[in-house]
């Protein structure tokens, strides 16, 4: 998987817990510029992820695996949470899952 691959796939994530976040800040504070904000992130992540040009399968396989990083990493670093050991060990295991689908039998 090449360089361009990688940053596709980290900027969909970005933009798919980014929207998601945003629309969760929207509804909370009732203000709906902030959930169709989130609602234009969300379709922008669609189109990006989208333009791989790979089986579906494989696709968004190997994308939960960006998503869920991003994910874990935005509520650490953007939501100050404390994610707890076995969040961690769960992410290495869809990481590990995703290099079986990206590296697996053709």
């Amino acid at each position: 998987m090449n360089i361009v691959l990688w940053f596709i796939f980290v900027v969909a994530a970005m933009l798919e817990v980014g929207g998601d976040a945003i629309i969760r800040r929207g509804l909370r504070g009732h203000r709906i510029s902030l959930v169709l904000a989130g609602c234009v992130a969300l379709c922008g992540y669609g189109l990006l992820v989208n333009s791989v040009k790979w089986d579906f399968s494989k696709l968004l396989g190997i994308y939960v695996g960006f998503f869920a990083l991003v994910s874990v990493l935005f509520g650490w670093i953007v939501f100050r949470e404390k994610i707890p050991p076995s969040t961690w060990l769960g992410l290495a295991l869809i990481m590990a899952g995703c290099m079986v689908i990206q590296f697996g039998q053709q």
